[in-house]
């Protein structure tokens, strides 16, 4: 018998608000020294009152409205109990039986996943091992905190990546989240269960946590799909729900504990916050905050810019290299009209745009993004500005520079910042346009190789590659590659 995966993911993402969700703490306390970010409220003392951020519930309702959620006009909060080292309060407020949005979707290549709610909740404190004992920072203790869970809807561990990677997005896009998981910002546990092909009764799902990379993910939903396989081919397919920790070094999922249900929780609203009223103005007011969406620039850029769907994605994966790489554009925009060319300025950008646009997409892809990488720096803090970068590429456009300059210049551009026009001046930088002293040089490369000349006229078509390396070595990369192979046929 074959078996289908079914997944659902339960997603935690902290929120960059400044103040933390029911006190006035700063909400930067990851990077400052433990237990320096905290008051009375977040650490759980007697007699403290809770007061709620605004900001969140803002974000939680924006984030609803992305993801196609219906948003709540009344939403309380809950008391979740249990007990835990890193939970001073013995209980964490959260939402149980009202979420602040319910419902929504996120469409992933073309196939809307569809979610249960999204609710808000405080963070938990840290907990850090040492060798012989357990320490606990609380400044992560009260962090607000986005869960969304989605239906028991993804068909596969690549599907559950995918979906994850654009929620990231999603969060960044719209400035609520930096979302980095390697950091704790966006956490995940994976619920699966498989069952028959075809068949639509829900079986005992396997929680599976731990899971600290998208990588991850994909992994431990594989593992467990082969596991609980083997398991339904032995005739012990799992009776109830469990909770097993993924092992990212042994590649394995381990078992923790039997998973537990909303009961044993003992929810009960919060006595010492009122409920959520949510009316229209506000709703309408967060609507007019909403950024465009991933997927919205990426279908805007294939058309507006006609990128194809791998230039379009590649440039929109980042927020910050989409802006820049727009900017760019509107900066040779304007610069096409100060070349005195014939016609309307959106005929002259209609002529010239394909070319100029796909020069953006392959030196910002290929070259300019793997500078930054090798840097390990951001585009944001990059040196060189969007109106450099397009005179950098208009004078490419206009074949004043070969490509071996090119990417000369911009490595010294992404170093000083400096104007491209500087940097060729006082490197000497210019491209070589005399073709008498081009054929000379030439004359002289082909004396100097007689067995390669030989070869070439045999059809060795690797010789002619050879001769044109070494005009382009001896002239500095100062000619143009396609102007050395014509003279070079001409001459041979």
């Amino acid at each position: 018998m074959k078996y289908e995966p079914v997944i659902g993911l339960e997603i935690h993402i902290q929120l960059k608000t400044k103040s933390k969700m029911f006190c006035a703490c700063d909400n930067t306390g990851e990077d400052k020294e433990p237990n320096t970010t905290i008051c009375p409220i977040c650490t759980g003392q007697p007699g403290t009152l809770p007061v709620i951020n605004n900001q969140a519930i803002d974000w939680a309702i924006l984030i609803g409205m992305v993801l196609n959620g219906k948003i709540a006009k009344f939403s309380k909060f809950d008391r979740k109990n249990y007990f835990y080292p890193d939970l001073p309060k013995g209980y964490q407020i959260s939402q149980y039986d009202l979420p602040i949005v319910s419902g929504g979707y996120l469409e992933i290549n073309n196939r809307k996943i569809k979610l249960e709610r999204i609710h808000l909740e405080e963070d938990a404190a840290k907990l850090i091992h040492k060798k012989n004992s357990t320490l606990i920072d609380f400044n992560r203790a009260g962090t607000p905190l986005l869960e969304i869970v989605t239906k028991p809807e993804i068909k596969t561990p690549q599907e559950a990546k995918l979906f994850l990677q654009e929620l990231r997005l999603i969060m960044r896009y719209q400035g609520v989240s930096c979302a980095d998981m390697e950091k704790g910002h966006l956490r995940c546990d994976a619920n699966i269960s498989l069952r028959p092909i075809g068949g639509k009764k829900l079986y005992p799902k396997i929680e599976i946590k731990n899971l600290n990379s998208f990588k991850a993910v994909e992994r431990a939903l594989e593992y467990e799909i082969k596991r609980q396989a083997k398991l339904w081919e032995e005739n012990k397919a799992p009776k109830e729900q469990e909770t097993r920790g993924w092992d990212d070094a042994k590649g394995v999922t381990i078992e923790q504990r039997t998973k537990e249900e909303a009961s044993d929780y003992r929810y009960f609203p919060e006595p010492d916050l009122p409920p959520l009223k949510i009316g229209e103005e506000r709703i309408n007011k967060i609507k007019r905050m909403k950024r465009e969406t991933p997927q919205a620039k990426r279908k805007r850029f294939a058309e507006e810019y006609e990128f194809n769907s791998e230039e379009s994605k590649a440039l929109t994966d980042d927020r910050d290299l989409s802006y820049y790489a727009e900017q760019v554009i509107s900066e040779l925009r304007t610069w096409l009209l100060t070349l005195g060319l014939e016609g309307t300025e959106e005929e002259i950008w209609k002529e010239n745009k394909r070319k100029l646009v796909k020069l953006v997409a392959n030196w910002i892809i290929n070259r300019l993004n793997k500078i930054v990488d090798e840097s390990d720096s951001l585009i944001k803090e990059i040196k060189i500005t969007p109106a450099r970068f397009a005179k950098f590429i208009s004078l490419i456009y206009q074949n004043k520079i070969t490509s071996n300059l090119a990417q000369r210049i911009l490595e010294k551009m992404f170093k000083t910042g400096s104007d491209p026009e500087h940097i060729i001046e006082e490197d000497d930088l210019t491209q070589m346009s005399d073709e008498k002293s081009l054929q000379e040089t030439l004359k002289k490369i082909i004396k100097s190789n007689p067995k390669v000349v030989e070869d070439y006229k045999k059809g060795k078509a690797n010789a002619l590659q050879f001769l044109v390396g070494q005009a382009m070595k001896e002239t500095k990369g100062k000619m143009d590659a396609r102007q050395i192979v014509n003279l070079l046929k001409e001459i041979l």
